[in-house]
């Protein structure tokens, strides 16, 4: 089989370096996302289509600043540098790159030239996303501006001869008008990519990396949790090696209504592989006791789980390898593989814990956005209703009791968990909402019920929509169906007396609250 065209994506520590993946992928293009550091050799070797150079939160004028290869421009293969990555490109091969007079952040109206094979079809002004206080003032020899702004004389620049770009702004992202269609110009007029890649083909291709790992006789144990990622990942796994995966479901307490029950019989149903069901719930709820800082709690969590696992690890026997349906967005938040900051800590984020005993971490979607996920789970002939579920995150139900997690308050959480999810159904909604769940806030409030006062807990209704969950909107719910939801939930719902609507986008607030 001829080898895929492949893109590969120096990741100099920008929060969109793997959107810029992400978009090569929509284009049917397979990517690669590595260090910065790779040496020009070993990516000659990996014979890409082309190079792309990420934008990232250093400065080339820093001390410290990541240097990629002078070499890679001499290789002959097209090149295109964003934000940082052009400044980079412009420093190494001549350029001058100074502190701009005025910063720019945000939507910024960029006057393009349609000369060049990058900027082709392109309209001659729409609105690009900037965030940079570095800017190119002079470009190398060989290189001519083909996009200006008011404040920044050479917003993109490029040498025609030796195929090598660079824009000042951020195409992948979707605040970019034109952006799409300025990296397909790359991909195809400068690259001359033909889109053979698809999620099947993702799947061949992650289906012999896991064959490569295990070898022929190699075992996996899976973290399963039931939700779509850990769903997907056993389907791959199953794929790769058949009866040599073994699932372990840990039920930690904090799972939705119903849901502990549907996931056993789901994985008996569609993986005839060994599945253990481990009821972890007594000691999670022990170890949280008194514990009322989000980070705190993830780490308590995720500590369990590692310990649970050990555990059945021990009682099933040797197993070699150790598997887990970590994705991108999880990855970013926690602040691995980039520079990026610390959002939030992961339970199934930071490696392979070295007290598992296993011999090697297989992650096959650690590099997918979730709507990326769905696809591959669609691809691999999951049932859509297990592919399209609501996300969950790992620490489930814990993680949306503010404060200290009791059992009493978790089922509070379920309960109204539950309603909301049956109101959204009923209406006809659970397609065009991304995520949706309620948050016991911890917040008491006078009430009355009955002609007697009531100080009970207030809920918070969360909905947001979203294609990768890196970003997000809360949903425009109707409002008789928000109606309807806070009437069932002061009504039905034991202690829980107010309903209020969280109306924050992501940034600045996260999707869940804790």
């Amino acid at each position: 089989m001829a080898a895929r065209q492949k893109i590969i994506i120096l990741d100099f520590g920008g929060q969109y370096t793997q959107l810029i993946a992400r978009r090569v992928r929509e284009n049917h293009v397979y990517s690669e996302v590595v260090p910065w550091s790779v040496p020009a050799e070993e990516l000659k070797k990996a014979a890409p289509a082309g190079i792309i150079l990420s934008g990232g939160p250093s400065s080339v004028q820093d001390e410290n600043a990541p240097l990629c290869d002078r070499a890679i421009y001499d290789l002959g293969v097209p090149l295109l540098g964003i934000c940082y990555g052009m400044q980079l490109t412009a420093q190494l091969l001549g350029g001058r790159v100074e502190r701009a007079t005025e910063r720019e952040y945000g939507r910024v109206n960029v006057r393009i030239n349609s000369g060049s094979a990058l900027t082709q079809a392109l309209s001659p002004e729409s609105a690009c996303w900037m965030s940079h206080t570095w800017q190119v003032t002079k470009c190398p020899p060989g290189f001519a501006a083909v996009a200006q702004t008011d404040n920044c004389p050479i917003a993109a620049m490029a040498n025609e001869e030796k195929r090598i770009y660079g824009v000042q702004f951020h195409p992948e992202v979707t605040h970019t008008q034109q952006g799409r269609l300025l990296l397909a110009n790359f991909l195809t007029n400068v690259c001359g990519c033909t889109g053979d890649w698809t999620m099947e083909a993702y799947a061949d291709i992650a289906v012999r990396q896991i064959q490569d790992i295990t070898g022929e006789h190699g075992t996996v144990l899976l973290a399963l949790s039931g939700g779509v990622d850990s769903s997907v990942a056993a389907a791959l796994i199953y794929r790769a090696i058949g009866k040599r995966l073994t699932c372990v479901y840990v039920d930690h307490g904090f799972m939705r209504k119903g849901e502990s029950e549907q996931v056993c019989d789901v994985f008996r149903r569609l993986f005839p592989v060994r599945f253990v069901r481990a009821d972890a719930a007594s000691r999670f709820f022990a170890d949280l006791k008194g514990v009322t800082e989000p980070e705190q709690k993830r780490h308590i969590i995720g500590r369990d789980f590692v310990e649970v696992f050990k555990a059945e690890a021990q009682k099933l026997g040797k197993l070699d390898y150790f598997a887990q349906g970590t994705i991108y967005p999880d990855v970013i938040e926690s602040g691995q593989g980039t520079n990026a900051a610390v959002i939030k800590s992961h339970h199934n984020v930071g490696g392979l814990p070295k007290e598992l005993g296993f011999a090697e971490l297989i992650e096959p979607l650690r590099m997918l956005f979730k709507d990326e996920v769905r696809a591959l789970g669609e691809a691999l002939g999951l049932p859509r209703e297990l592919v399209w579920r609501q996300p969950f995150p790992g620490p489930g139900l814990a993680i949306r009791v503010i404060g200290e997690v009791t059992p009493e308050k978790v089922e509070i959480v379920r309960e109204s968990d539950f309603i909301l999810r049956d109101e959204i159904a009923k209406a006809g909604l659970s397609g065009s909402v991304s995520q949706y769940f309620t948050v016991l806030t911890g917040v008491h409030s006078v009430g009355v019920m009955g002609d007697e006062r009531t100080y009970d807990y207030t809920v918070a209704l969360r909905a947001v929509t979203t294609d990768d969950f890196m970003t997000a909107d809360w949903a425009r719910l109707p409002y008789d169906l928000v109606a309807r939801v806070s009437e069932r939930i002061v009504n039905e719902v034991p202690h829980a007396s107010r309903v209020v609507l969280d109306v924050t986008s992501k940034p600045p607030a996260s999707i869940e609250w804790e």
